[in-house]
């Protein structure tokens, strides 16, 4: 077989997946997006809008009062990507716990250097339409800061701020995925 042989038989190939990938573009649906999917049903970025977030229950004045607010606003941006909410289908409630664990301590001083900060999150979907809880799961965010030096408390208190910021963040993408993904699939 000679090399323009060889060329034709690729290009023809080459010709046949472009073909099968232009009929199939029409398929792919952005799992986000707010078009209705086949059979009618309201995309997966119209039912996350529909969803309330309920004001997360902690003692005022504690560090975790402030991280409860970041987590429910940070939840409700995502939800509606910073849209008008639509009307009221679901309520999330979610209940958190906070720990702060010291990972590495100065030897000469006993004085941690580096500590994590952690959030435990519960939270469960309730369907309003019939009182049914529809997702009920738990997921947990692990961060760490440092503290720089008994001269640099301040220092260390933003850091500890940051770090709850972050992983008030982390979990309230993590809880958007997972109600996507209930959404998307039913599970």
């Amino acid at each position: 077989m000679s090399w323009p042989d060889q060329l034709t038989g690729k290009l023809t190939r080459i010709c046949a997946a472009l073909a099968l990938a232009g009929l199939t573009a029409g398929c792919f649906q952005p799992l986000y997006g707010t078009q209705s999917s086949v059979g009618g049903k309201t995309g997966v970025g119209d039912k996350m809008s529909a969803v309330e977030v309920a004001p997360i229950a902690a003692p005022n004045g504690t560090r975790l009062a402030r991280v409860g607010v970041n987590v429910r606003n940070e939840l409700m941006y995502q939800l509606t990507g910073g849209g008008a909410a639509a009307a009221t289908n679901y309520r999330l409630d979610v209940r958190l716990s906070a720990t702060n664990l010291q990972v590495l301590v100065d030897v000469n001083t006993g004085r941690p250097d580096i500590q994590n900060y952690g959030i435990d999150a519960t939270y469960t979907l309730t369907d309003i339409t019939n009182g049914k809880r529809v997702v009920t799961s738990t997921t947990f965010s692990r961060v760490s800061y440092n503290i720089p030096g008994q001269q640099q408390r301040f220092a260390g208190e933003r850091g500890l701020r940051d770090a709850e910021d972050r992983a008030a963040k982390v979990i309230a993408e993590q809880i958007r995925s997972r109600l996507a993904s209930y959404f998307a699939a039913g599970t």
